[in-house]
């Protein structure tokens, strides 16, 4: 399979998933269901979930085993966006290219909305699965908690609030990107290897493969806010310097982070050397996060 027909079957096969998880019409909030539906369906990369399908496909995992893996980490993404773009938070209006969540339907519900995501996406890797073991299972929930708690990415969120006071440097900068979006991204990473039950060396060369590309995806991220259009972004362009946000591009310049860009992509790389054809697929994600332009 190439690489674009990969990325094709695999958004159209979590949107499936994502779409039968979701509360049935009849819920007794319906205002709460079409704003968790708003939010989560129908745009976004789903970088996360074809993270966790490539790494199933990498160590022979079937791909339906990992479904709820993979619904369960854009579940939670879509939740951190919810919050992240509240007037508390980084007050974004614009979100995939249409209004922001409480833009659309109010901050309260907004709140709700994603409140009742992230219990959704716990709630999906608790289903029955013949292929996993209840300590699978239970493994799969500690780490997605982790990930995204205290110690992860309301951690990271929470330095990226006071990051404009602060004054960060490239250290304390790569720390918070490792926390607010790489915790997530390795994750993706990290459930899927569980699922399929990989063996410890494989366990660290995916460590070390999903930080470098999480982090290769943020200071992407850093580089597309000042060359990309509004258009392009499906999200205000500049937004971060006009939070006087510090940035790889306002601390290395636009050359200096490109570089650190590439930098992190040969080191996620050479994470998989170890590894033959089977993890092409892996490869591939780490070219196509330095060639996308959204």
């Amino acid at each position: 399979m190439s690489f674009s027909s990969f990325l094709t079957d695999t958004r159209q096969r979590v949107e499936r998933v994502l779409d039968s998880y979701l509360p049935a019409d009849n819920s007794p909030a319906p205002e709460l269901h079409a704003a968790m539906r708003y939010s989560l369906l129908g745009g976004g990369k789903r970088v996360r979930a074809t993270l966790t399908y490539a790494t199933a496909n990498m160590i022979d995992c079937n791909l339906a085993t990992v479904d709820p893996t993979a619904a369960a980490v854009e579940i939670i993404h879509a939740y951190s966006l919810i919050h992240d773009d509240l007037p508390a938070m980084d007050d974004d209006d614009l979100r995939r290219g249409k209004p922001s969540c409480h833009i659309a339907f109010g901050e309260a519900t907004a709140v709700l909305a994603g409140d009742a995501l992230q219990s959704l996406a716990f709630e999906t890797l608790t289903h029955p699965c013949a292929d996993l073991s209840g300590d699978q299972r239970c493994e799969m929930v500690a780490e997605l908690a982790i990930a995204i708690g205290a110690a992860g990415m309301a951690a990271g969120q929470t330095i990226d609030l006071a990051a404009s006071q602060l004054g960060l440097d490239l250290n304390a900068l790569e720390q918070m990107h490792r926390l607010k979006t790489g915790a997530l991204i390795q994750a993706s990473c990290r459930l899927a290897a569980i699922a399929g039950g990989a063996d410890k060396n494989t366990h660290q060369a995916l460590d070390a493969y999903s930080a470098n590309l999480g982090l290769c995806f943020q200071i992407c991220d850093d580089i597309l806010d000042v060359t990309a259009s509004t258009d392009q972004l499906g999200k205000p362009s500049g937004s971060d310097d006009g939070r006087q946000m510090p940035t790889y591009v306002t601390l290395l310049g636009l050359n200096g982070a490109h570089a650190a860009a590439e930098h992190c992509s040969e080191l996620a790389l050479d994470s998989l050397t170890q590894f033959g054809p089977e993890a092409d697929l892996l490869r591939e994600l780490v070219k196509y996060q330095q060639q996308r332009t959204h």
